[in-house]
């Protein structure tokens, strides 16, 4: 039986993969600092670990000894993780988890890259043809951690591969996040200033995401693979649809906010190697994966995460 590690599985994609992966008939195990997933699919093994200290890192692979990987461990802390020195020491913690994985056996793995690697000035990001360029500490080591792992899946012929996330909204994304803030602002009846809104983006449904990744997993696609829905949609549209939703169009504040003279503005993904290579698009359109994220915001509005 192909038996699946994922780190990361109680973060805002990793616990999504669970159910699909579940459903496949994997055996899974998966990582947690601390707990696990509640609603997760009870055939999961969980294992609490600090992926940052190697030798358990060794321990648990060996106990586990598994065929395949998803690895999102990450640090992911809202506002900080773009500058955050915590980024250099998770691509060392990410190597070692890869050379483990290799020498236990391992035969095919996928890491969670990011739209971060590649130059914004260029607007559409495709995996050959748009240079990367990361202006950020958190785009340049995603970035040189998956060219590290190109030549170490060549080295060790182990089968790697890296979706590069896009903007992915959904239930238990963080609060401070843009689609999040925007609901649960409306939803409270509180004011959601912004700025003017005209950046445009390439969102993508959490559980969609994760089944994209899952779905990277099983295909023999190597190297950069965007995760995206390559549907452009400016900000302003996102949250005028939110607001109609909720009949609190009212509380849009568009342009109460500076835009930053580094933002880029437009970040599309060409989803060609997705849906050709991989065989896979989304089954969530923007409106039905707003109507959901609003729905799971109203139930969870005044809980913890």
């Amino acid at each position: 039986m192909n038996r699946v590690l994922v780190t990361g599985a109680t973060g805002f994609v990793g616990r999504q993969c669970l159910a699909p992966l579940s459903k496949d008939g994997w055996e899974i195990h998966a990582t947690s600092l601390k707990g696990s997933v509640v609603d997760a699919p009870a055939s999961v093994n969980w294992h609490e670990i600090d992926l940052l200290n190697a030798d358990r890192v060794a321990g648990l692979l060996a106990e586990v000894r598994p065929t395949h990987l998803i690895h999102f461990a990450w640090h992911a802390v809202p506002g900080d993780y773009w500058t955050s020195q915590e980024n250099f020491r998770w691509v060392q913690a990410s190597l070692v988890l890869f050379r483990v994985f290799a020498s236990c056996g391992g035969r095919r793995a996928v890491v969670a890259g990011s739209c971060a690697e590649y130059d914004w000035r260029y607007g559409y990001c495709s995996e050959t043809v748009t240079p990367g360029s990361p202006a950020t500490v958190y785009g340049a080591c995603k970035q040189a951690l998956a060219v590290m792992l190109t030549a170490m899946g060549r080295q060790t012929g182990v089968s790697i591969a890296s979706g590069r996330l896009f903007f992915v909204y959904g239930p238990h994304e963080h609060p401070q996040r843009f689609v999040a803030s925007l609901v649960r602002s409306l939803l409270s009846g509180i004011p959601a200033p912004l700025s003017h809104g005209r950046q445009v983006r390439d969102f993508l449904y959490t559980c969609d995401a994760a089944e994209a990744f899952v779905a990277l997993l099983n295909s023999n696609a190597v190297g950069p693979v965007n995760i995206a829905s390559g549907q452009p949609v400016a900000l302003k549209d996102v949250a005028h649809l939110v607001a109609t939703k909720l009949n609190r169009r009212d509380l849009v504040e568009l342009g109460a906010l500076p835009t930053s003279e580094s933002e880029p503005p437009v970040l599309v993904a060409d989803t060609t190697r997705l849906r050709h290579e991989v065989g896979w698009s989304p089954s969530h359109d923007l409106d039905r994966g707003l109507e959901e994220t609003i729905e799971w915001w109203r139930h969870h509005l005044d809980k913890p995460l």
